[in-house]
């Protein structure tokens, strides 16, 4: 659940409380846990997560029946990040819900577990890519369609991905998921490559792992998931709200 519809009011903290209440009518195993991204409905991604109000959630059960395990959500991109998170909401779970994080930075759990920022290749990066394109092949099948379906699927993942600057490129450590990435210059034409946000440049990364696409084809991300600025365009390889 997020914070409510509208910052104000706050409505998680009521509703994690009816969740308590369901679960303990219904017994053991009925409600695993609670999941509070914290951030209202119409604020979007404009503000940060509210972690303090996620610990206000956490806290607020009813201690005469058996709490329920809330796990927060919002604003994770490296293990500085859940570091201060857990700070903000020690009573959640030493656990937290990823989402842009991942999407952008699929190693984050890595980073996580092994408390580190990984200094990532381009070639690595490239591996992971082409592994998803060989799961999206077996699943959706070899032929046209379902290379033209995983490739549809890659460049999505695409918009997300172009966000991430490489530790080795930043100035200042960690990277905030809520900074327009800078624009640079990678260390080799491949990490220049990952790191553009014109749509043509995902497709010709996706034409390195599935081949030329036909010259119809046409793609616009579905996703706006950042809280910064939007680009024009359109037509093939050009997006109208890269999100």
């Amino acid at each position: 659940m997020r914070t409510g519809w509208d910052e104000r009011p706050k409505l998680a903290h009521t509703l994690a409380g009816y969740a308590q209440g369901w679960a303990n009518d219904h017994g053991p195993g009925s409600v695993a846990c609670v999941f509070v991204h914290g951030r209202s409905r119409t604020a979007r991604y404009s503000r940060a997560a509210n972690w303090s109000y996620i610990e206000t959630v956490a806290r607020c059960q009813d201690d005469s029946v058996p709490k329920l395990p809330i796990v927060g959500n919002g604003d994770v991109f490296s293990w500085r990040d859940w570091a201060e998170k857990r700070e903000a909401a020690p009573t959640t779970c030493d656990c937290a819900m990823l989402a842009r994080g991942a999407l952008i930075k699929p190693w984050l759990p890595t980073e996580l577990k092994e408390k580190r920022d990984w200094d990532i290749s381009s070639s690595e990066r490239l591996d992971i890519l082409r592994d998803f394109c060989k799961f999206g092949m077996e699943h959706w099948g070899a032929d046209a369609r379902g290379v033209a379906r995983t490739r549809r699927f890659l460049l999505e993942w695409l918009s997300f991905l172009h966000r991430y600057t490489p530790v080795g490129l930043l100035e200042v450590l960690p990277q905030r998921m809520n900074e327009r990435p800078p624009p640079i210059i990678g260390r080799n034409d491949l990490e220049t490559l990952f790191a553009s946000d014109d749509a043509r440049d995902w497709l010709k990364i996706s034409e390195l792992l599935l081949g030329k696409a036909s010259d119809d084809f046409d793609f616009v991300p579905k996703h706006k998931a950042n809280s910064y600025g939007d680009s024009g365009g359109g037509g093939r390889g050009k997006v109208n709200d890269w999100g």
